[in-house]
């Protein structure tokens, strides 16, 4: 298995992961209830799908792309939170709790969706455990990743042990050491807690070091054990 498709740890506490983890994994009878009910809708890169603050109109699964999630302060700060990709369900929370989204969703990519509204939603998962299941699998990833990304900010000493880090979530998430690098370098600043000029010049530098190659717009993970060393 490559160290690409699993969660970042030590080996000793890698346990081997889940093999259904999302909505897109559904089965049986399950799998056509959804496929009846959802819509297939497509967005192109830099259109926002639901913004912080509005009600929630149902669940969007991802298929394809990159979707950004971000929160915005009063005077206009933004805070990147999360990079949604294939299999995440956005707007999740707020549909189930009824309550504004907490987000905004921009997508960084064209991205292709299944939408369900909140009431056809809520009725399909009463209608089906496995649903239900799989939708509590997805909350709890959403939960350990926001609280990975907030121990990120909190904890990790120095900003190059940060962007390591990120660079490694967004391997995994490809389950490959190469893997399209969608976020500019102030979009990579804002999830580090850093600045622009800084994350240019630890790129640089990585790439320097042979831990890291980049052309075009993709990036390639070279010493994956070296850039650990740097995260932790």
């Amino acid at each position: 298995m490559s160290p690409f498709s699993r969660q970042t740890g030590t080996r000793s506490s890698r346990r081997k992961p889940r093999g259904r983890t999302n909505l897109l994994d559904l089965k049986s009878s399950a799998l056509v209830h959804f496929s009846n009910i959802a819509h297939q809708v497509a967005y192109p890169g830099g259109a926002i799908i639901f913004k912080e603050g509005t009600s929630a109109d149902g669940i969007y699964l991802v298929c394809l792309g990159r979707v950004k999630l971000f929160a915005t302060s009063s005077d206009g700060h933004r805070m990147i939170l999360k990079i949604a990709g294939p299999g995440d369900v956005l707007g999740l929370s707020a549909t189930l709790n009824a309550l504004p989204h907490e987000v905004t969703a921009q997508t960084l990519v064209p991205c292709n969706f299944k939408h369900i509204g909140e009431r056809l939603f809520l009725k399909f998962l009463e209608s089906h455990a496995e649903a239900g299941y799989l939708t509590a699998l997805t909350l709890a990833k959403e939960h350990r990743e926001v609280f990975l990304g907030a121990r990120r900010l909190a904890l990790s000493p120095t900003a190059s042990a940060r962007i390591a880090q990120i660079l490694i979530e967004l391997a995994v998430k490809e389950a490959a050491p190469r893997f399209p690098m969608e976020l500019t370098h102030a979009e990579l600043a804002n999830l580090a807690g850093t600045s622009r000029e800084t994350v240019t010049r630890l790129l640089n530098q990585f790439e320097r070091d042979g831990i890291i190659a980049r052309d075009d717009s993709n990036l390639t993970i070279l010493e994956r054990s070296q850039l650990e060393k740097l995260a932790n």
